[in-house]
């Protein structure tokens, strides 16, 4: 029959029922619900290919018809089983086919690019480039494979052949005739169908220059734009001999030609335009359509001697639907709000009179999808069951340790939420059941004169029903603000978040945003325009009441010439205000006010305070390092060791390591440096596990870390932990410190000398303002009282006549300030002058007034956590600063004597219990509540 060519082995991809691929045409192939060509794609884009630019290639195959036996060749007539094959053919997709629903013939396709429409599903564009025969099918999972044989289209046969040579001449013939049909319909058609002149000059000089070597590609591209039933285009691609190919292919186009001139009937017409009752007009307007689209497709990237790059005749094309109706079937399926209603129709009513062509066309028509892609009343319903609060806390348990208020809060949040529903459920159930009555009354009215109820009783029931429906609870969610430094688990909260209350999550992230129009959109007038941020988060997410989180809020731009991207967050923010938002470029009101929004930041000082006072703001203070050794243990070391490569069990560190890598390596809020140090500690262990495993040795792999591995595997310690003094001198106190730069508390040694002079005070140690007026006050109030200390024998006397002072911090280098100090100033100047030590275990931290009161200050967790690890046995605090012990975690308080002052005298008579003061008697204590 044809040439017999090579085997080869091939994948094989079935084609949709009704589409055939002839060589030199291209067709569509829709890649969605199809598992085998998803499979072979994903087996052949891992396959390392020849780097010479080769495409990827595979063999498409027909479905066989129920009317035509599996190689083509007889037909299957008269048989009383033919409705049970046509049956059986239409349950059959292309993506369940078996191997006996396959033609026996099939073309080897090349993947030319990748088309995806508006709306529609993608496509793959593959050209047919030749015939072959499928000898044997090898496999049918996960996709078609087939030993087959390749068929080289052969000439030869046809160059001698007069009766070859008329019917090739019949086929251009042909070809003309049916080009000048299809320019005469298209003419009467409407736009959308117009045969441009070009592709009409392009299909002309194709026919013309076709030599007869080309028989055979010219009969296979005319068959496929011809109007050909799927049965005579199987029977073509089995056509291997040309001459028989030629035959087929010139009978149909003779009928089809046939066809259009018997609709058409075309009298010579002398004026320009037809006139409007032109017999032309008969023609069937499907048929001209369909003609013109696949001439058009078939042509229009043609080079005129090229092979030709048809676009296949797909019969599912003809259904195609219209642009402008799946648009408003996919508004209709948005359920947008009554007021985006109104002016979607109105566009649409736009778009249908605007032809295509039009600018305008396109931005109408993107303003339409994006109203389409917005979830107005879509909403992922809360399953809030009884389990639901036990769940959200078990799952915030889970990933984070800590961080008690936050989630106090967010439960809060949920049982709200819960009580609200059930409210709304009880309303909506009185509701139905009024409804009920009062359309039961209306219907009595129709039945009989006499109506059911009275007018009386009727307003009263409705006026019932208007009072329940204003009961209705509507849900406004909080607006969280979550302030700390940065590692602190800011962002992983709010996924957390997200997942708890089973709700769709999505982050967007504010930093460095500078354009008021990036959250606000454009406006529709110019090019480009867009929906903001806060729009395009509810596109993407496609329900209403996500948990959006706000990255780094404090870090949005401010006011600048385009416009102030803060004050543009306040409508966002406003729990007031934010069921309707209004967004520049979709111009209609968007409720928010479903959203659960989570601002991060991680300072309040950049944030404008109207912004600030829209959000409830939550502090996450540094973690201790009793909570870093927590998070390390749960979270971070299982972490980094599955991230390098090991399991539970080939790393094994210690309490003691843990808490070394914290207070050595590591001083920050957060917990990202010590993940590093962490993921540092996996790796070495894991090329020493290497090296063992290389080597045969795994029995001498150790997988302990010990205290002394940390400086060959971190380098020497950054941090060196200030200890609590064996033995104390005069003028040396103990002061606490909660570290700005981290959460990590620390004790702080204050020296004060004195020396002779004439009552100058110098102070080193990198100390800030607030600490130079801390020592001021101390001074001060110390010089005041030195008659009842017994540092003078006059009341007149000035301690400081004849000598100066020297007030240092050690670790001069690391900047210090905060209202902390004052106690601890004046203790050591009191220690100084009267000679008397402190004793090293006992700290203070508090700031004091002129009159000698004690003032409470802050970071008290952080210096209690700083000191208990310091070997500190007794703190002197603030009496105010009772209320914040309470944060502090239990192993620290249960190992320090907490002392509560509010006055000097208490402090002084705490360190020094013995020793008598001239003045104490004088002092009253308890000052004067008037």
């Amino acid at each position: 029959m044809g040439s017999s060519g090579r085997s080869v082995k091939l994948p094989l991809v079935p084609l949709a029922k009704g589409s055939v691929l002839l060589p030199g045409v291209t067709l569509r192939i829709p890649v969605s619900n199809r598992p085998d060509l998803t499979n072979l794609l994903s087996s052949l884009v891992d396959r390392p290919q020849k780097r010479d630019g080769s495409s990827i290639t595979f063999g498409c195959i027909p479905l066989s018809s129920p009317f035509l036996s599996r190689d083509g060749q007889q037909l299957l007539e008269g048989d009383e089983s033919e409705d049970n094959r046509r049956d059986d053919y239409d349950m059959i997709d292309a993506g369940q086919a078996r191997k006996d629903d396959l033609f026996r013939y099939g073309t080897v396709g090349k993947v030319i690019g990748v088309q995806r429409r508006a709306y529609a599903e993608p496509f793959l564009l593959v050209q047919g480039s030749q015939r072959f025969t499928v000898k044997r099918v090898l496999k049918d999972r996960p996709f078609f494979e087939a030993e087959v044989i390749l068929h080289d289209e052969t000439t030869a046969s046809i160059h001698g052949d007069s009766e070859a040579a008329e019917l090739f001449q019949q086929l251009r013939q042909l070809s003309r005739e049916l080009l000048t049909l299809l320019r005469l319909s298209s003419l009467l058609s409407s736009a959308s169908t117009r045969l441009s002149p070009l592709v009409a000059r392009k299909f002309e000089l194709y026919i013309s220059k076709t030599e007869i070597g080309q028989a055979g590609k010219l009969a296979d591209f005319m068959a496929d734009v011809s109007d050909g039933s799927f049965e005579e285009k199987l029977r073509i691609l089995a056509s291997f001999d040309v001459k028989e190919r030629l035959e087929r292919v010139v009978e149909i186009l003779t009928r089809q030609a046939q066809h259009i001139k018997s609709s058409v009937k075309v009298t010579s017409i002398t004026t320009t335009s037809f006139p409007p009752n032109s017999d032309v007009n008969q023609i069937d307007p499907r048929e001209r359509e369909l003609l013109a689209r696949r001439a058009m497709s078939g042509l229009s990237g043609f080079s005129p001697m090229g092979s030709a790059g048809a676009r296949g005749g797909n019969d599912n094309e003809e259904k195609e639907p219209n642009e402008v109706d799946e648009l408003q079937q996919r508004i209709k399926d948005a359920e947008l709000s009554p007021e985006a209603q109104k002016v979607a129709d109105k566009e649409l009513k736009r778009l249908r009179k605007m032809n295509p062509a039009n600018a305008e066309y396109g931005v109408c028509r993107t303003y339409l999808e994006n109203l389409a892609d917005i979830p107005w009343t879509k909403v992922t319903a809360d399953e809030l069951g009884p389990e639901t609060l036990k769940r959200a806390r078990q799952q915030l348990d889970n990933d984070h340790y800590g961080l008690e208020r936050i989630k106090k809060r967010l439960l809060e949040y949920l049982a709200v939420l819960r009580l609200k529903q059930s409210t709304n459920d009880d309303v909506e159930r009185q509701i139905t059941g009024l409804s009920k009555d009062l359309d039961a009354s209306s219907a009595g009215d129709l039945e009989k004169d006499i109506p059911l109820l009275s007018e009386a009783d009727r307003v009263a029931l409705e006026t019932r029903l208007d009072i329940l429906k204003s009961k209705r609870m509507t849900d406004k969610s909080p607006i969280l603000l979550l302030v700390g430094p940065p590692g602190t688990g800011k962002t992983s909260l709010a996924r957390s978040v997200a997942a708890s209350l089973g709700r769709k999550f999505h982050r967007i992230s504010l930093g460095g945003v500078r354009d008021e129009a990036e959250i606000r959109g454009h406006r529709r007038t110019y090019v480009a325009a867009m929906p903001g941020l806060v729009v395009n988060g509810l596109k993407k997410v496609g329900v209403a009441n996500p948990v959006f989180l706000l990255d780094e809020i404090d870090k949005v731009g401010g006011s600048n010439f385009q416009g102030d991207p803060s004050a543009a967050m306040l409508e966002v923010l406003d729990p007031e205000q934010n069921n309707s938002f209004t967004d520049h470029y979709i111009n209609i009101p968007i409720d928010l006010s479903k959203v659960l929004f989570i601002a991060t930041a991680n300072s309040l000082d950049t944030i404008p305070p109207p912004l600030l006072d829209r959000m409830e703001t939550i502090s996450l203070a540094g973690y201790t390092t009793v909570e870093k050794r927590h998070i390390a243990k749960r979270h971070l070391i299982p972490k980094q060791i599955r991230a390098n490569g090991l399991s539970e069990d080939q790393v094994n560190l210690s309490d003691e390591v843990i808490d070394k890598t914290i207070t050595a390596y590591t001083r920050e809020s957060g917990v990202r440096n010590l993940e590093r140090e962490i993921g540092s500690i996996c790796r070495h262990k894991a090329v020493q596990f290497a090296d063992a495993g290389d080597a045969d040795r795994l029995s001498e792999y150790n997988p302990v870390v010990s205290v002394e591995d940390l400086e060959e595997i971190l380098g020497i310690e950054r941090f060196e932990e200030e200890i609590a003094e064996k033995t104390g001198r005069p003028g040396v106190v103990t002061g606490l410190v909660a570290y700005s730069t981290g959460g990590q508390g620390s004790i702080l040694f204050i020296e004060v000398a004195d020396m002779p002079g004439n009552g100058r005070v110098q102070l080193t140690g990198k100390l800030g303002d607030v600490l130079k007026e801390s020592v001021e006050v101390a001074l001060t109030w110390v010089k005041a009282h030195s008659f009842e200390l017994g540092l003078t024998h006059d009341p007149n006397e000035d301690v400081m006549k004849s000598r100066s002072l020297h007030v240092h911090c050690p670790s001069g280098a690391i900047p210090k300030d905060g209202p902390s100090a004052g106690l601890a100033h004046t203790i050591a100047l009191i220690s100084l002058f009267t000679n008397k030590v402190v004793p090293p275990q006992i700290a203070m931290t508090g700031e004091i007034s002129l009159r000698g009161r004690v003032m409470p200050v802050g970071g008290i967790k952080e210096k209690l956590i700083g000191a208990h690890r310091a070997g500190v046995k007794t703190v002197l605090l603030p009496h105010p600063n009772r209320k914040d012990v309470k944060d502090v975690p239990k192993e620290v308080t249960d190992g320090l004597e907490i002392v509560y002052v509010h006055h000097i005298w208490e402090a002084v008579r705490q360190i020094w219990p013995d020793a008598h003061w001239p003045g104490q008697h004088q002092v009253n204590f308890v000052e004067s509540r008037l």
